[in-house]
């Protein structure tokens, strides 16, 4: 959405096509009437100079906390628009949820836009639309951003880049190699919605199971979380590679064993019947509004109650404990009363889901 030239005093804008096209990543007037139309008028409830980068009082991010986060993260989500969201809310959600998950208080995003020459203005449009709507209800501005178009063939559809700034508040430690002996996991809510609802909207396998993806911004359960467990070791999103792949970094960075109960492990009866048909383990689904938390033993109670008192956290519970043996290892008691590894996966169960 930046570097751009244009004649001085330059008001009128003319009727977008119904396609990109390659003028509209050239840098003159058709990409400034597609960001103006799109994305312009999308993020900003008024008329905005474009500039090379956002400026960002450093005062007003001083007065929330001591440290600077920052995260990136790429979509390429297929297909574009799936149940429970769409690669713009999944953007904007991913984002704030990278940020969260470290102890930060979202503060701004951007947004680069990668567009197949051939994409229809209205899919743009509907995409740019859900963005700034995920971004307003989760207080975090959109404000600044880029626009790229190539050739036909060279991405698929839409790829969107969004970077993300918080402030971490002081005192505060949070970090994947921080869990200890005694510590207990909890997750807040269901496994593997998103992974299930991606793979079913693709149509592939004409199932007519109803599944909906879990996609939605964690920072103020976060909040909550917080405020109860104010010692709260470590926290991970966990998008590819599922609630698996989160509990062996822990593992591994903390220098710690993890074991986990598969009857504590929550999964929606349908996500469960999915997975039993295609031969998926609802562990390594990606989620898009899950995290996993550890927390000290005697925090925990208070830390279950608080998100369960959160809209996006009514299904919270402990799923397991931190331990002093096997370091490295996750461990699963299944539910027949064997034990089985659970290891983290080569590549993805589903590839493109986020």
């Amino acid at each position: 959405m930046n570097s751009l030239f244009l004649p001085p005093g330059r008001v009128a804008r003319r009727a977008l096509p119904k396609s990109v096209t390659l003028a509209h990543g050239g840098g003159g007037t058709a990409m400034r009437d597609l960001i103006d139309e799109i994305f312009v008028s999308a993020f900003s409830e008024r008329p905005v100079a474009l500039e090379d980068q956002a400026r960002i009082d450093l005062a007003a991010l001083a007065g929330q906390g001591d440290r600077l986060a920052f995260t990136t993260d790429g979509f390429v989500v297929d297909p574009l628009f799936f149940p429970g969201g769409d690669i713009g809310k999944l953007a904007v959600c991913g984002t704030i949820n990278d940020l969260a998950v470290g102890g930060a208080r979202p503060v701004a995003l951007s947004c680069a836009a990668i567009i197949e020459e051939g994409l229809p203005v209205e899919t743009l449009r509907a995409v740019a639309q859900s963005m700034a709507e995920a971004a307003l209800a989760a207080g975090v501005p959109i404000v600044t951003g880029d626009t790229k178009v190539v050739a036909r063939g060279a991405c698929d559809k839409l790829f969107l880049t969004t970077t993300g700034v918080g402030v971490v508040r002081a005192g505060l430690e949070i970090g994947i190699g921080r869990a200890r002996p005694g510590d207990v996991i909890v997750v807040n809510g269901q496994l593997g919605d998103h992974g299930a609802a991606i793979l079913n909207a693709r149509g592939d396998l004409a199932l007519e199971a109803a599944i909906e993806s879990d996609c939605a911004p964690l920072h103020d359960i976060i909040d909550a979380l917080i405020a109860a467990a104010p010692g709260v070791r470590s926290m991970r999103d966990a998008t590819r590679g599922g609630v698996a792949a989160v509990l062996n970094e822990l593992a591994e960075a903390s220098g710690v064993g993890v074991r986990v109960r598969e009857t504590d492990t929550p999964v929606r009866a349908d996500v469960q019947g999915f997975c039993e048909i295609l031969g998926l383990d609802p562990l390594y689904l990606a989620n898009e509004g899950k995290f996993v938390a550890v927390v000290p033993p005697e925090q925990a109670e208070s830390a279950l109650a608080a998100l369960r008192g959160h809209p996006l956290g009514q299904g919270a519970t402990a799923i397991g404990i931190v331990t002093d043996g096997r370091p490295g290892r996750v461990v699963m008691e299944t539910r027949f009363g064997g034990e089985r590894i659970v290891d983290m996966l080569v590549g993805d169960q589903l590839p493109r889901i986020c």
